[in-house]
């Protein structure tokens, strides 16, 4: 695994917007989740919101027809996190793009870089966009609200940390309507 792809698998987070634009700062510091870590048991709970989805799924729909490979699982957490990669290709770079699904987290919880996030929407659901959230270029994520949860869909792209949050926030508003929705 190259060190480009590492944060995508493990640490996808999820930012950018469309309809409506990030105008607020996100303040203060990482805090706790409030549950914990990603749960690691595959039995159906009703108060998960990504019981029976599969982040693999959701990104192959929001992804198709744009030339990526088919997600594969991530490292970290395979049963709930996926991702997908185009490779550089003469001097444009390559894409990496990661979904995880985590019940129980807070969308708002580790903002790992609170002075590059954006409070905003995408398609409506509340939502924070996050420049360099593993404090490298290149790296932009979004974090969506689902219900109780979070989806946090993320973003590499060579070092070019403006372009990557510019092709994030076209692909969240295909990605958004895959989600479980908020009521």
């Amino acid at each position: 695994m190259t060190a480009r792809r590492a944060p995508v698998a493990l640490a996808t987070l999820a930012l950018g917007f469309c309809l409506t634009a990030c105008t607020s700062t996100v303040g203060g510091q990482a805090n706790p989740s409030s549950t914990g870590s990603t749960p690691t048991s595959t039995t159906a709970d009703p108060a998960d919101p990504f019981a029976g989805l599969s982040a693999c799924t959701i990104l192959d729909q929001a992804l198709a027809g744009q030339g990526f490979p088919q997600a594969v699982p991530g490292v970290a957490a395979p049963e709930h996190s996926c991702r997908t990669s185009k490779p550089t290709s003469g001097d444009t770079p390559g894409i990496d793009l990661g979904l995880v699904l985590q019940a129980g987290g807070n969308y708002r919880d580790n903002v790992n870089n609170p002075d590059k996030a954006s409070d905003g929407k995408v398609n409506g659901r509340p939502a924070i966009e996050e420049q360099e959230p593993l404090r490298a270029k290149g790296q932009c994520a979004i974090r969506f609200q689902v219900r109780n949860s979070r989806a946090l869909f993320s973003l590499t792209y060579g070092s070019d940390t403006a372009t990557a949050c510019k092709k994030i926030e076209e692909l969240a508003p295909k990605v958004e309507p895959l989600l479980p929705k908020n009521n």
